[in-house]
């Protein structure tokens, strides 16, 4: 990692020590019980993947209130706010509004004390939470900055959404040409700086047979055996740790019953690399497997039936249902400077590390992003167990406001 640049760590203790600054580090230490209290009121809205409008016309209507300009929601459902400056290039800061958790999931949402619990209450509550409260702050108290700060509420970050919300932001001429720095809030915590974007690749499996009874149809080629054979073949794949290299079969379907031979069989697949080379790789082995098992189970199957009763044949469909770009910023990039000299000036200890979030997308088109946490601990992520502890928040949320003041120009 380059030394920061000479300026940089007394620029930012300029900013700490300047008295519009002492005053936000108060507001944010008395307004906490507003900032949990919006976690858990959002936590309540469901938020699945391609299921975000009611929690994205709930935080609009929070955008509202804490005093942003121009609050609106796109075409696919990102909500934005703005707050004012000069210039024509923006800041951003975004959290994702989605959750990993399909609809009808209850959330019964409890708090006790400083801890909140229920599905999504961190992954991404924290990161919400803490870009209202920021927005807020900029509402209550006045902070000379020259350029503009965007506010973003996307959609799309957990599972099969793919990167959606951030795709699109990142299409549209208004905001590719115009965010000049992305600061991404996912999750809680302030001890990490994603500035290496992991990338991945997903795929749903599918084959088809013709089915049929188990007794009378016996020797039809079996869709599920197929899958079973190709998951065996797959995972004996070495993979390497270094560039480390990952894959995962998370979700696998198919049949009607147990005296049926299934129609169909499905599964669901994720790789994942630091490295292009070694997605593809892993790829190609994927369908080199899914290949040799359909012509195994189709030659068993023939030999199993007789000779007046040969099986129909199957076949095999791999659909890309998601694909994350890699990418990491560029040598000296300004954003990775300013935070590292937050945390000098915080005595905060934060590691840089790679990992597949919304700044994917930004990273891959060369631009300025990191990700980092919105503060407090969490745990449980994707699980019905979740739990928040807002204790340590305000570190965050001192770490975020600094870095988006001095990539602004504060006081200019």
């Amino acid at each position: 990692m380059p030394d920061l640049a000479p300026a940089l760590p007394q620029e930012v203790a300029r900013l700490a020590a300047s008295p519009e600054v002492r005053s936000a580090f108060n507001w944010f230490r008395a307004h906490e019980p507003q900032f949990l209290q919006w976690q858990i009121e959002m936590a309540r809205i469901p938020a699945p993947p391609f299921g975000e409008s009611a929690r994205g016309d709930w935080l609009a209507e929070r955008f509202r209130e804490v005093g942003l300009d121009d609050v609106r929601i796109d075409d696919v459902g990102n909500v934005f706010g703005t707050h004012p400056g000069f210039g024509r290039r923006h800041v951003a800061l975004s959290a994702h509004i989605d959750t990993v958790f399909p609809a009808n999931t209850p959330l019964n949402i409890r708090q006790q004390g400083s801890r909140i619990y229920g599905p999504g209450v961190s992954d991404n509550g924290a990161g919400v939470a803490a870009m209202l409260a920021i927005a807020a702050l900029l509402g209550a108290v006045r902070i000379r900055h020259a350029l503009p700060f965007v506010f973003i509420g996307n959609v799309g970050e957990e599972g099969e959404g793919d990167l959606r919300g951030m795709r699109h932001i990142f299409s549209t001429p208004r905001w590719k040409d115009s965010i000049a720095h992305s600061l991404v809030l996912d999750g809680a915590g302030a001890d990490t700086i994603v500035a290496e974007a992991l990338g991945s690749r997903r795929f749903e499996v599918i084959v088809r047979g013709p089915g049929g009874h188990s007794w009378s149809d016996f020797g039809a080629p079996n869709p599920i055996v197929i899958l079973a054979k190709a998951i065996d073949a797959f995972t004996a794949t070495p993979v390497p740790s270094a560039p480390k290299t990952t894959f995962n079969i998370g979700v696998i379907r198919g049949g009607t019953s147990v005296n049926s031979i299934p129609e169909s069989a499905s599964m669901k697949v994720d790789i994942r690399s630091t490295s292009m080379s070694e997605m593809e790789r892993l790829e190609q082995s994927l369908r080199l497997a899914l290949n040799r098992a359909v012509e195994d189970e189709t030659l068993a199957a023939e030999m199993r039936s007789s000779a007046q009763k040969r099986p129909s044949g199957v076949n095999c469909e791999v659909v890309v249902i998601g694909n994350r770009p890699a990418g990491e910023l560029q040598a000296g990039a300004r954003i990775l400077q300013v935070i590292r000299a937050v945390d000098l000036q915080l005595n905060n200890t934060a590691q840089v590390q790679r990992a597949s979030t919304d700044a994917n997308i930004p990273l891959s088109l060369g631009l300025e992003a990191i990700a980092i946490g919105g503060g407090g601990s969490g745990g449980g992520a994707h699980t019905l167990q979740e739990w928040f502890d807002s204790n340590g928040r305000e570190l965050a949320l001192k770490r975020i406001l600094l870095t988006m003041l001095a990539l602004a120009g504060a006081g200019e």
